[in-house]
């Protein structure tokens, strides 16, 4: 065997050695301040956990009345919105139309007209 493989085998050994020496010292609590101390932190961390579950209800709650809230403005500016577009737009189409309407109308008269003067022309 090398002596390296000594040196690390006499390390381990050594190591738990001190780990059973260590383990000796240690002061171990009672059975009735362990059930005590357990019940300490299963306390704690109940309370904690309600007081998160609190806070949560109380965030969604909010979160949601707010989304509502901003969500029906944003709905009543967009129908706004909507509806003066659409007035704007109709008020184009119309005009539109009428502008068009005109022509045609001025159009037909004219021909008519010229159709009149050709004809006294001709007779």
């Amino acid at each position: 065997m090398p002596k390296d493989a000594k040196k690390d085998n006499k390390e381990k050994k050594h190591f738990f050695k001190d780990v059973k020496t260590e383990l000796k010292r240690v002061i171990w609590p009672a059975p009735k301040q362990l059930v005590n101390n357990t019940v300490a932190v299963i306390t704690i961390v109940l309370i904690t956990a309600i007081i998160v579950f609190v806070l949560d209800l109380a965030f969604e709650s909010m979160n949601k009345f707010g989304i509502d809230n901003i969500k029906n403005v944003v709905q009543s500016t967009n129908t706004t919105n909507d509806t003066s577009s659409n007035e704007t737009t109709n008020t184009v189409a119309n005009e539109q139309s009428n502008s068009v309407a005109n022509e045609v109308t001025n159009n037909t008269q004219n021909t008519t007209e010229s159709n009149t003067q050709a004809n006294q022309v001709n007779e």
